[in-house]
Parts: structure tokens; C-alpha cells; sequence
């Protein structure tokens, strides 16, 4: 059997949990973080630490955010999120576990979806704790810095741009309108920061209770992620990735198809609803 062959077989026997990564929404117009080597493109995205240690870096990070918002609010979920929703709705993974901050998954239909790192569609006060919608802060942002309309920056991963630093310096960051700190960030895991233990244990009772994992358009890099494999992977059971090139999770794959996830989770979710499966197990 080819080794699609063999993934639609442990499939069908009982239903893998699925983690997916950057590549997934890539097709969606999202940009990636790393190459087929694993290795980041460009520059380092802002640390958790730096983005607590002054008001200039938050006023840097929030000037270039409301530039690249559009570009995230806009994305639709491509035909790969669909085909994981088709398979979660008729039982047929165990769970979906996503490090992606973009809320495709959601809307594509799939539910109870594990959010490794959090999702931009929302925003945290770090003074109150309150969170808001993100789509309201940018009303605010929009209004109070007109200079920005226009400007021209290029995309970066999860919502990020490449903005000339000139622009940076006049901008007003939004205010909290609960208790009017200056420290809003957006409602995601930075790097550097810590999932949250909540999170992270739902993650891991998934994974822990599951017959296999498919990883889907991940490298793995984050630790947050190849734990979950690692912990499949200890049990005895399959770990399977689809992914163009390399992940850290390598030695411990029972198959790796190098393949666009945009053309093998449509023909998967054809193949196991296709083979007269029940709807629901």
C-alpha cells in the first residue's frame, strides 16, 4: 500500500486526535514562521519578555499589528480545515489541537478545538484581565492613528508586518476600556511565554487517550507541540505527519507524507467517509 493508503487504514480503524500548525492556513494566505529545513524566515517575532519591558516595544508591536489585522480578519478557511471539520462532525478523529492563532479551524465548522497558543481574534488587558474583541480595538486604533492609513507593509506570520521603524514613533496603542491600562496584548502565547496550564493539560489528555496523532503542516519546533508527540510516541502508538519538510519530531514518525496538506486532507476525508463508515462512533 502507498503510504496514503496506510493512513486511511489506521484512520478507519479508530479515530487519530490531530494537531495542526502554520501550514494548514498558509493556502489561506497566512505566511509561515519557518522553511522545509525548519529553520525561521526573516526576523524574530517579538518575545514575551520584550513586549512587557516598555511601552516603546508595545507601541512598536501594536503600530505594526494594526497594519497586518486586515490580512488576518479577512483569511477564509481553506479546503484543509474543511475536511477536518467534515471528519470531526461524522467522529472520525478523537480531537483537534491547533498551535494556529487565526480561528479558521472555527470557521470551518470544527469545534472544541484546543488552542495551543490562544487566538488573535481576541485582545487581553494585562492590568485587569479583561479581554475584548480584537476587531473593536482596531476600530479604536483606525481612528486615532489616520497617519497609518495607506502605508504599505508587508505581511509577517500571525498577524505581524514589516513596518519602517519611522512609522512606529507617533503612534497612540489603545487604551483598555475597562480600566484604561496601556497594557493590551493580544489574547495569544508569544514566544517566550508559557502555555497556559489549562491548555496544556486538555492538549495532553488528548493526546495521552488517543490511538495515533496526524500532525498536520507543523515543523514541531515549539516544544508545546512535539511534547504532544512525544508522549504518543512513548505509548507505542502511531504519530504521522503531514508536512513539506523537516520537523523535530523526525525519529519518532511512523510515516511522513511530504505533501500539501490542501490536496491530502480533502482526499483523506473522501477516502474515510467514502469507505461506508458509520456517521458517528
Amino acid at each position: 500500500m502507498s503510504d496514503f493508503d496506510t493512513l486511511c487504514t489506521l484512520m478507519a480503524a479508530q479515530p487519530f486526535v490531530v494537531l495542526t500548525g502554520a501550514g494548514i492556513s498558509t493556502p489561506s494566505g497566512i505566511p509561515d514562521y519557518r522553511d522545509r529545513e525548519g529553520v525561521r524566515r526573516g526576523r524574530a517575532p517579538m518575545m514575551f519578555q520584550e513586549f512587557l519591558s516598555g511601552a516603546a516595544l508595545r507601541q512598536r508591536y501594536w503600530a505594526r499589528a494594526m497594519l497586518g489585522w486586515p490580512k488576518v480578519r479577512q483569511a477564509r478557511a481553506n479546503v484543509a480545515h474543511q475536511a477536518l471539520a467534515a471528519l470531526q462532525a461524522r467522529g472520525l478523529i478523537s480531537g483537534l489541537i491547533t498551535q494556529n492563532v487565526d480561528g479558521l479551524h472555527d470557521q470551518a465548522g470544527s469545534t472544541e478545538v484546543v488552542e495551543l497558543h490562544g487566538n488573535l481574534h481576541r485582545v487581553l488587558c494585562l492590568d485587569c484581565g479583561q479581554r475584548q474583541r480584537r476587531d473593536a480595538v482596531q476600530v479604536v486604533m483606525e481612528a486615532e492613528n489616520p497617519y497609518l492609513a495607506g502605508v504599505d507593509a508587508t505581511q509577517a506570520p500571525d498577524g505581524d508586518t514589516l513596518l519602517d521603524p519611522r512609522f512606529e514613533a507617533r503612534f497612540k496603542v489603545p487604551v483598555c476600556p475597562h480600566c484604561h491600562g496601556q497594557r493590551l496584548k493580544p489574547d495569544v502565547v508569544f514566544f517566550g511565554e508559557n502555555v497556559a496550564a489549562p491548555t496544556a493539560e486538555r492538549a495532553m489528555a488528548l493526546a495521552s487517550a488517543a490511538p495515533g496523532l496526524l500532525v498536520v503542516g507543523s515543523s514541531l519546533m515549539a516544544y508545546s507541540a512535539f511534547r504532544l508527540c512525544r508522549a504518543v510516541a512513548e505509548r507505542g502508538r502511531p504519530v504521522v505527519a503531514i508536512n513539506l519538510g523537516k520537523t523535530r519530531a523526525d525519529d519518532l514518525l511512523a510515516m511522513k507524507l511530504e505533501v500539501p496538506c490542501d490536496e491530502c486532507l480533502p482526499r483523506l476525508a473522501a477516502g474515510l467517509v467514502g469507505a461506508g463508515l458509520p456517521a458517528s462512533r
